[in-house]
């Protein structure tokens, strides 16, 4: 059983959490805090699996909370339960920062079952990849070895960069693309798993610190070289060639993979509009989302970089490219940077 407490001040929200993590045969409420000092309290005495936090409360807010939960009892995660607002989304892009694992936003309006229906799909799978050890062990297929053939690192090969990331992703990102010169030569394109609101903070924060410039992509802009577009949040992003200008398109098609930015649709399009000149990086996320259009980059012979399994926040996403032999290098987080470095600008090579 994964033990959660519930945090939230508000009666119906912690009612509503109750019932609906109730209802699974592998989660446990072992107790509901009305402030952030009874939760913190709660938390040193029940030491919970995972905690569902809110963030706007009385006595002690989210983020007061969730660093002394932090200190107190670093084993249990957190995952925060915030609104859909632009400050929401500031805080909880902070929280993350502070060691949140993930977030699930609030459900606004709708019926009873709406909501249920909401925290079932988007809540209940995230405490249960915070908790892996709790699963039932599944043993996977051994994955094929990668495939690194040095000839693919010739400099001028590669003309752009995709990544894409969920679980654990702000965090991720902050480590890679501060770390890339103003004077790297391509653009960088990121799908990052995150609604509206969410996508704006996160290319605002991550542009506040880097050397390159970081946005949020628009409709039709051209890329540019050493630009980072992230993709607007329930927008798919997409790259479309007209003559030898490359241009963003976003589109709100269904959604692939359960996602709305996903990863699959860029790739994809990368690879139509580049052919052999990407560099696709697949870092850590729950799910698949991004496998399939690691295959189109692999089928036009571009390169393809997963995060390894000990740096991931979730080995979702970078292992089923590394399960199904597309990834050419399997790295740590901190070797990201460096590597993309020695593709685009021929540091550090041998």
């Amino acid at each position: 059983m994964i033990k959660v407490l519930i945090v939230d001040d508000s009666p119906v929200i912690r009612r509503l959490l109750s019932e609906a993590l109730s209802r699974e045969p592998d989660l446990q409420v072992v107790g509901q805090a009305r402030d952030g000092r009874e939760a913190v309290e709660l938390a040193r005495a029940l030491r919970p699996d995972v905690i569902t936090l809110d963030i706007e409360m009385p006595v002690m807010d989210g983020l007061s909370a969730l660093r002394e939960i932090r200190r107190l009892v670093p084993r249990t995660k957190v995952i925060m339960f915030s609104t859909l607002t632009e400050k929401g989304a500031k805080e909880t892009l902070e929280a993350l920062s502070l060691g949140a694992f993930d977030f699930v936003t609030k459900p606004k309006g709708g019926s009873l079952t709406d909501s249920l229906h909401r925290i079932r799909e988007e809540l209940v799978p995230k405490i249960r990849a915070a908790v892996p050890a709790a699963r039932a062990p599944v043993l996977p297929r051994p994955p094929k070895p990668p495939v690194f053939r040095p000839a693919l690192l010739r400099p001028g090969v590669y003309s752009v960069v995709g990544i894409g990331v969920s679980t654990g992703g702000p965090r991720a990102l902050m480590e890679v693309i501060p770390r890339l010169p103003a004077t790297f030569p391509v653009p960088i394109l990121i799908v990052q798993h995150m609604p509206p609101l969410f996508t704006t903070q996160l290319a605002q924060n991550l542009n506040n610190r880097s050397s390159l410039r970081v946005k949020e992509a628009t409709q039709g802009e051209p890329l540019l070289k050493g630009v980072v577009y992230i993709a607007p949040g329930d927008y798919h992003m997409e790259v479309r060639a007209s003559g030898r200008t490359k241009h963003i398109h976003l589109h709100q098609g269904p959604p692939e993979n359960g996602c709305r930015p996903a990863v699959d649709p860029l790739f994809r399009s990368l690879a139509e509009a580049y052919g052999g000149g990407v560099v696709g990086v697949v870092m850590t996320g729950m799910g698949h989302d991004g496998r399939e259009g690691a295959r189109k980059i692999k089928e036009k012979g571009g390169l393809v970089i997963a995060q390894d399994e000990k740096t991931s926040t979730v080995y979702g996403m970078p292992r089923a490219v590394v399960e199904a032999g597309l990834a050419d290098l399997v790295l740590p987080l901190s070797e990201i940077p460096q590597k993309l470095q020695e593709i685009f600008l021929r540091k550090g090579r041998r």
